[in-house]
């Protein structure tokens, strides 16, 4: 990538099947986009979990009050979570700065020792042993993940940590133009 590369928003559209993608450990490695590397799950909730899903954003958010850093493991940018279909259907959407691969044993080993759950606990045919079946794990995401075929970068292919030191450079910029006056 060019020095300024991320200047020019960009676009890709996304086969929906490929034979040219390279093969991780789990199967065919996503490419990176301009939006970097993410995927969407639609799964049905088990009946009667919704205010649990719910309930769980709220321990999330906690969470992270207490510990901001508690999911930077992951490289996230964003995450959407969707109840949907009058509750019954969830939709988790996540973007972040490593592959498939990566990104699912990073989950599955920072839920481990945090000794917490997982949002997925609460729909239908999640693995009960997720925490020490990575196959299992990966096999339910893959079973519900919805592939985009478009995905769009304003500042194409920069990662969350780049975007944390821009911003921690603008805000040093800042002050030391506030101190100036």
């Amino acid at each position: 990538m060019s020095n300024h590369e991320w200047m020019t928003p960009k676009a890709k559209a996304i086969p929906k099947e490929s034979s040219e993608w390279e093969q991780g450990r789990y199967g065919p490695v996503w490419p990176k986009t301009p939006a970097c590397y993410g995927f969407t799950i639609i799964a049905d909730v088990i009946p009667g979990r919704a205010e649990t899903i719910r309930n769980y954003g709220v321990k999330l958010e906690e969470a992270l009050k207490g510990s901001p850093e508690i999911l930077a493991p992951l490289k996230l940018h964003y995450l959407r979570w969707v109840l949907f279909d009058n509750d019954t259907r969830f939709m988790y959407q996540g973007i972040f700065d490593t592959d498939f691969d990566k990104y699912t044993e990073d989950a599955i080993q920072l839920f481990g020792l945090a000794g917490v759950d997982t949002v997925f606990e609460n729909l239908v045919g999640f693995p009960t042993d997720w925490k020490t079946n990575a196959p299992a794990f990966i096999k339910f995401v893959r079973e519900h993940q919805c592939n985009s075929f478009l995905e769009y970068g304003e500042y194409p292919f920069v990662s969350a940590d780049e975007i944390k030191k821009a911003l921690k450079l603008k805000a040093a910029f800042s002050e030391m133009l506030d101190q100036m006056q």
